[in-house]
């Protein structure tokens, strides 16, 4: 089990809700000597955990749990492999242009570049592609690869991560999505080949129904 670990603001939080319940967001920042905007991410996990409960234009009560069970059982054993997507990629020589298309039509954040057996050799953003339509190159034949984040310096996870580990991840390097590889050997060397992607909304889609269940 995976317990939360809470702050000394988040204990003092839950101390005043105890004492005042119900109380606002706005009397307990009044309290600490805070803005309601400091206190938004404690109050988020919080009633995100259950700690506390959170009522419309009634404010905050205690629910009566000191420990909780942050993630559980449920998704601290997922894998990667359980909730990716298919992967978004083009090749290195496929023009700006045609990546704009691409990556707009998919409705994704980025976009994974691949040489011709699918290995990851980089990868692109909405950022990087709105960068290079604003240069005053033309984009038609701009080939997609002189503007890519190369490899190694794309973080990546592969199917049998955790789920956790993968959002650590994104959270840490700022990013929209990462890719996910597995290793195989092609001419007497290992490569990553890219066989999916992990992005914010799959890791909010199991949140999701881990709450519906």
């Amino acid at each position: 089990m995976i317990i939360i670990q809470l702050n000394n603001r988040q204990l003092k939080i839950i101390d005043i809700v105890k004492e005042s319940e119900p109380i606002t967001s706005e009397c307990i920042a009044a309290k600490l000597n805070v803005t309601r905007a400091t206190l938004r991410s404690d109050l988020a996990i919080l009633t995100m955990t259950g700690v506390l409960d959170a009522r419309p234009k009634v404010g905050y009560f205690y629910s009566g749990i000191d420990k909780v069970n942050l993630l559980g059982d449920k998704i601290k054993n997922k894998t990667v492999a359980d909730i990716m997507s298919m992967p978004i990629m083009v090749t290195q020589d496929t023009s700006v242009y045609d990546t704009i298309v691409n990556i707009f039509l998919s409705d994704v954040g980025s976009v994974f570049i691949i040489d011709d057996e699918k290995e990851l050799c980089g990868i692109v953003s909405r950022k990087d592609l709105l960068k290079a339509t604003i240069g005053g190159g033309d984009i038609n034949k701009i080939p997609v690869g002189m503007i890519m984040t190369r490899t190694p310096n794309v973080v990546t996870v592969t199917s049998e991560d955790t789920v956790v580990l993968a959002a650590k991840r994104i959270i840490e390097h700022e990013v929209d999505s990462i890719p996910v590889v597995e290793e195989v050997k092609r001419d007497n060397t290992i490569i990553n080949k890219v066989v999916g992607r992990i992005s914010k909304t799959n890791i909010t889609k199991l949140f999701l129904e881990i709450a519906d269940n």
